[in-house]
């Protein structure tokens, strides 16, 4: 089965960093495409971040310039650094993977989100 856990989320002031991990398994992790989806208390999803099967990267002009994706492979890992944080950074970030090597419109698994709270 696949496997997405998220975690590293936690309570930062405004301006501050928090570097979210995503452990995957159960899939073959070089081929998918990896991302991040946020949903903040009342709000609609927003997809935040993806990274492709050959690392190329994509970021909602909301976080572009502030959040950095990346993976390991050897670990199958995904990250999402988060710096210079707003309060409207505030939600549960949900790590998400695809049947594709490329960035989706959807997403087939989602795991567990990891809530950021920032303080203003």
């Amino acid at each position: 089965d696949v496997q997405l856990q998220a975690f590293g989320g936690g309570l930062v002031r405004t301006g501050g960093s928090l570097r979210l991990s995503c452990a995957a398994s159960g899939f073959v992790f070089d081929d998918y495409a990896i991302g991040w989806f946020r949903q903040a208390p009342g709000k609609e999803r927003e997809g935040v971040s993806c990274i492709t099967a050959v690392d190329d990267t994509r970021y909602a002009p909301s976080v572009k310039g502030r959040f950095t994706i990346s993976r390991d492979s050897a670990k199958n890992m995904v990250y999402l650094q988060m710096n210079n944080l707003k309060p409207e950074d505030t939600a549960f970030y949900h790590c998400v993977a695809s049947d594709s090597s490329n960035c989706p419109e959807e997403y087939t698994y989602w795991g567990q989100g990891t809530l950021v709270t920032v303080s203003s």
